[in-house]
């Protein structure tokens, strides 16, 4: 069995062939919020639970967590949208005359 020398794949005519190559997912970061003394426990529930979608008992866990621990992780996201939930936590909290303070961080 010989191969024939006139046969050629596609590769050969000129056709591009694209490899796929695997998809690296997004890093992620962490917003933060920290304890200060004095934004209100539930100021911070209703932040946790209107911009974060958090539900009641997971809000009052991380608020709790912030309160005795001094930080609280309110969620792990892409960049862009841990960037966005991170200025409408702040601008709500503004509107409300809170001192929120809030950062991001690499997912760790």
């Amino acid at each position: 069995m010989s191969k024939d020398p006139t046969k050629r794949t596609q590769r050969d005519e000129g056709v591009d062939v694209k490899e796929r190559t695997r998809t690296v997912p997004p890093r992620r970061y962490e917003v933060l919020l920290h304890n200060d003394d004095y934004t209100t426990m539930d100021f911070v529930v209703l932040v946790l639970e209107s911009v974060f979608r958090r539900d009641r008992t997971a809000s009052i866990r991380i608020m709790l967590a912030v309160h005795n621990e001094g930080v609280g992780v309110a969620g792990t996201y892409t960049r862009e949208v841990a960037e966005t939930k991170l200025q409408r936590a702040q601008t709500l909290a503004q509107e409300h005359g809170m001192p929120l303070q809030l950062s991001m961080q690499p997912e760790r």
